[in-house]
Protein backbone atom coordinates (compact mmCIF):
# COMPACT_ATOMS: atom_id res chain seq x y z
CA UNK A 1 0.00 0.00 0.00
CA UNK A 2 1.42 3.35 -1.23
CA UNK A 3 2.22 6.37 1.50
CA UNK A 4 -0.14 8.46 -0.22
CA UNK A 5 -3.33 5.78 -0.20
CA UNK A 6 -2.04 5.45 3.93
CA UNK A 7 -3.21 9.24 4.56
CA UNK A 8 -6.13 9.20 2.07
CA UNK A 9 -7.26 6.13 4.92
CA UNK A 10 -6.48 7.54 8.03
CA UNK A 11 -7.88 11.30 6.57
CA UNK A 12 -11.40 8.91 5.75
CA UNK A 13 -11.07 9.66 2.17
CA UNK A 14 -10.62 6.41 0.75
CA UNK A 15 -12.76 3.81 -0.76
CA UNK A 16 -12.74 0.81 1.47
CA UNK A 17 -15.16 -1.08 -0.01
CA UNK A 18 -14.14 -4.15 -2.29
CA UNK A 19 -15.74 -6.42 -4.88
CA UNK A 20 -17.34 -9.28 -3.61
CA UNK A 21 -16.60 -12.76 -5.25
CA UNK A 22 -19.27 -14.49 -7.43
CA UNK A 23 -21.88 -16.16 -4.97
CA UNK A 24 -23.80 -19.89 -5.81
CA UNK A 25 -27.64 -18.72 -5.55
CA UNK A 26 -30.26 -21.41 -5.82
CA UNK A 27 -33.99 -20.13 -6.51
CA UNK A 28 -37.18 -22.46 -5.81
CA UNK A 29 -39.90 -20.51 -7.72
CA UNK A 30 -42.62 -21.00 -10.41
CA UNK A 31 -43.12 -17.94 -11.30
CA UNK A 32 -41.03 -16.93 -14.96
CA UNK A 33 -40.74 -13.41 -13.90
CA UNK A 34 -39.39 -14.01 -10.34
CA UNK A 35 -36.74 -15.80 -12.19
CA UNK A 36 -36.09 -12.53 -14.33
CA UNK A 37 -35.98 -10.40 -10.91
CA UNK A 38 -33.67 -12.86 -9.44
CA UNK A 39 -31.32 -12.68 -12.76
CA UNK A 40 -30.90 -9.36 -12.58
CA UNK A 41 -29.98 -8.91 -8.75
CA UNK A 42 -27.54 -12.00 -8.90
CA UNK A 43 -25.92 -10.84 -12.55
CA UNK A 44 -22.51 -12.00 -12.37
CA UNK A 45 -23.33 -14.72 -9.59
CA UNK A 46 -23.71 -18.28 -10.42
CA UNK A 47 -27.74 -18.99 -10.78
CA UNK A 48 -29.35 -22.18 -10.20
CA UNK A 49 -33.43 -22.12 -10.72
CA UNK A 50 -36.06 -25.01 -9.92
CA UNK A 51 -39.90 -24.63 -10.57
CA UNK A 52 -40.62 -27.80 -8.98
CA UNK A 53 -40.01 -29.63 -5.82
CA UNK A 54 -38.73 -32.57 -7.55
CA UNK A 55 -36.14 -30.06 -9.95
CA UNK A 56 -35.28 -28.34 -6.39
CA UNK A 57 -34.05 -31.96 -4.74
CA UNK A 58 -31.96 -32.72 -7.78
CA UNK A 59 -30.08 -29.53 -7.76
CA UNK A 60 -29.75 -29.08 -4.44
CA UNK A 61 -28.31 -32.48 -4.19
CA UNK A 62 -25.66 -32.28 -6.51
CA UNK A 63 -24.92 -28.46 -6.29
CA UNK A 64 -23.26 -26.11 -3.07
CA UNK A 65 -24.79 -22.97 -2.70
CA UNK A 66 -24.52 -19.63 -0.73
CA UNK A 67 -27.77 -18.29 -0.79
CA UNK A 68 -30.95 -20.62 -1.06
CA UNK A 69 -34.30 -18.64 -1.70
CA UNK A 70 -37.46 -20.86 -1.68
CA UNK A 71 -40.77 -19.57 -2.54
CA UNK A 72 -43.96 -21.92 -0.65
CA UNK A 73 -46.43 -21.77 -3.36
CA UNK A 74 -45.72 -23.44 -6.32
CA UNK A 75 -49.17 -24.29 -8.09
CA UNK A 76 -51.34 -21.71 -9.19
CA UNK A 77 -54.16 -22.58 -6.86
CA UNK A 78 -52.34 -22.34 -3.51
CA UNK A 79 -52.02 -18.58 -4.49
CA UNK A 80 -55.52 -18.11 -2.57
CA UNK A 81 -55.53 -20.36 -0.15
CA UNK A 82 -53.44 -22.79 2.27
CA UNK A 83 -56.38 -25.46 2.66
CA UNK A 84 -54.86 -27.74 0.58
CA UNK A 85 -53.20 -30.99 1.25
CA UNK A 86 -50.60 -31.52 -1.27
CA UNK A 87 -47.20 -29.50 0.52
CA UNK A 88 -45.42 -32.46 -1.63
CA UNK A 89 -45.42 -30.07 -4.25
CA UNK A 90 -44.96 -26.53 -2.24
CA UNK A 91 -41.87 -25.56 -1.06
CA UNK A 92 -42.42 -26.92 2.56
CA UNK A 93 -41.35 -29.74 0.98
CA UNK A 94 -37.91 -29.00 0.69
CA UNK A 95 -37.60 -27.42 3.84
CA UNK A 96 -39.10 -30.99 5.05
CA UNK A 97 -36.38 -32.18 3.34
CA UNK A 98 -33.05 -30.02 3.90
CA UNK A 99 -34.28 -30.95 7.48
CA UNK A 100 -33.56 -34.51 6.86
CA UNK A 101 -30.45 -34.11 5.04
CA UNK A 102 -28.87 -32.08 7.71
CA UNK A 103 -25.00 -31.82 5.52
CA UNK A 104 -26.36 -30.86 3.20
CA UNK A 105 -25.88 -26.58 2.76
CA UNK A 106 -25.11 -26.49 6.10
CA UNK A 107 -23.28 -22.77 5.84
CA UNK A 108 -25.87 -21.32 3.17
CA UNK A 109 -28.19 -18.27 3.83
CA UNK A 110 -31.92 -19.60 3.16
CA UNK A 111 -34.81 -16.57 2.60
CA UNK A 112 -37.78 -17.94 2.60
CA UNK A 113 -39.60 -15.27 0.47
CA UNK A 114 -42.98 -16.11 -0.07
CA UNK A 115 -45.82 -13.71 0.13
CA UNK A 116 -47.59 -16.20 2.08
CA UNK A 117 -46.77 -15.35 5.65
CA UNK A 118 -48.90 -17.83 7.12
CA UNK A 119 -46.96 -20.71 5.01
CA UNK A 120 -43.45 -18.99 5.48
CA UNK A 121 -43.45 -19.38 9.26
CA UNK A 122 -43.82 -23.20 9.14
CA UNK A 123 -40.88 -23.55 6.65
CA UNK A 124 -38.67 -21.56 8.61
CA UNK A 125 -39.49 -23.74 11.97
CA UNK A 126 -38.32 -26.63 10.37
CA UNK A 127 -35.18 -25.31 8.50
CA UNK A 128 -34.01 -23.87 11.78
CA UNK A 129 -34.88 -27.44 13.62
CA UNK A 130 -31.70 -28.44 11.76
CA UNK A 131 -29.80 -25.43 13.18
CA UNK A 132 -29.70 -23.43 9.68
CA UNK A 133 -29.57 -19.68 9.09
CA UNK A 134 -32.86 -19.09 7.84
CA UNK A 135 -35.16 -15.78 7.82
CA UNK A 136 -38.15 -15.15 6.12
CA UNK A 137 -38.81 -11.87 3.87
CA UNK A 138 -41.65 -10.80 2.11
CA UNK A 139 -40.75 -10.70 -1.35
CA UNK A 140 -41.47 -6.81 -1.67
CA UNK A 141 -39.07 -6.66 1.11
CA UNK A 142 -35.94 -8.88 -0.46
CA UNK A 143 -34.15 -6.29 -3.18
CA UNK A 144 -33.19 -4.83 0.28
CA UNK A 145 -32.18 -7.93 1.86
CA UNK A 146 -30.27 -8.98 -0.77
CA UNK A 147 -28.61 -5.75 -1.38
CA UNK A 148 -27.53 -5.37 2.56
CA UNK A 149 -26.64 -9.24 2.45
CA UNK A 150 -25.09 -9.73 -1.07
CA UNK A 151 -23.58 -5.98 -1.63
CA UNK A 152 -22.41 -5.32 -5.22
Amino acid sequence: MGVFRSILIKLGLADLEADRTPISVFLLDDDKRRHTWFQKRFSGDELAIAETVEEAKALLEKGSFDAIFLDHDLLPHHYESNDHDDYASTGYAIAEWLDERRELHRAATIVVHTRNADAAIPMVQKLRESGRNVEYCAFPMLDLKIRSYWKR
